[in-house]
């Protein structure tokens, strides 16, 4: 992309959604062919690392559990989950994805209910849900995250788990080069301007935030949440693949994804 469409600015809220539903259901198609080998069609992989929950288990036992799946995109894991015994929802905001999702359940027989909705507004009762997860969906892409954390608490039992990745936040020192340009610090870690893709007249095309893990903690402990684990993972011996600049080269020197497990106390 051009440099002069690529800039780190504020951009307003209603701009941010505008911006990434309308990315997200244009790019659904391209980004599916791109990463759904990858993804697999009934999987939950938690990053380009190629960490999968059938491996790390951070949800703990699926069996019989509510499990809402939040920015689920093509909803793979929800139908993963599906298969492991629990009651999966796939929700997210971009009807692109969803159609993804719903043309996956048809190839597969694993079918979900999926939901339309945004993050900071979660269309379900308070404490629906015995578990929430979410691989790379909405809280990147959402202007008040913290709010958002707010609302995962909310329909969240007590004692119910939330998990979520996100790009490792150190990664906004770099730039998104793969190779090795992408080996030197160009921004400033403590600067949260979102990274934005924009038109020829300056309009907001993709918006992606920046938080830091203090930040992140911060939230998760502000909506009433206590952290149980921070998961760094490495980069697996054998692992070639590149996902945007995601890359062997850097994966092996320094993180790319931090996955985040919380617990809503009981009391």
């Amino acid at each position: 992309m051009d440099d002069d469409r690529v800039t780190r600015r504020r951009v307003d809220a209603g701009d941010i959604r505008r911006a990434n539903q309308g990315w997200w259901d244009t790019d659904a198609d391209a980004y599916q062919a791109e990463h759904g080998a990858f993804l697999g069609e009934v999987d939950f992989v938690w990053c380009p690392e190629g960490l999968r929950e059938a491996d790390a288990r951070l949800l703990g036992d699926p069996t019989g559990a509510r499990i809402l799946e939040l920015g689920a995109g093509a909803a793979a894991a929800a139908r993963w989950l599906a298969t492991r015994g629990a009651r999966p929802v796939a929700l997210d905001l971009s009807a692109g994805m969803l159609r993804h999702a719903a043309e996956a359940a048809g190839r597969t027989g694993v079918r979900v209910p999926l939901v339309q909705a945004d993050a900071l507004a979660l269309p379900f009762a308070d404490a629906a849900f015995d578990t929430v997860c979410t691989a790379f969906g909405a809280i990147p892409f959402v202007d008040d995250s913290a709010a958002a954390m707010r609302e995962v608490a909310r329909v969240l039992r007590p004692g119910g788990r939330w998990v979520f990745s996100v790009t490792h936040p150190m990664r906004w020192i770099f730039l998104d080069d793969p190779g090795e340009g992408g080996l030197t610090a160009v921004h400033s870690y403590f600067d949260r301007s979102p990274y934005v893709e924009q038109d020829e007249r300056g309009v907001a095309t993709y918006v992606e935030q920046h938080r830091t893990l203090g930040d992140r903690i911060r939230e998760l402990v502000g909506a009433g949440f206590r952290l149980l684990d921070l998961v760094e993972p490495e980069w697996p011996a054998g692992h070639e693949g590149i996902w945007g600049q995601w890359s062997p080269l850097r994966g092996r020197l320094f993180p790319g994804t931090a996955i985040f497990v919380a617990e809503k106390p009981t009391n």
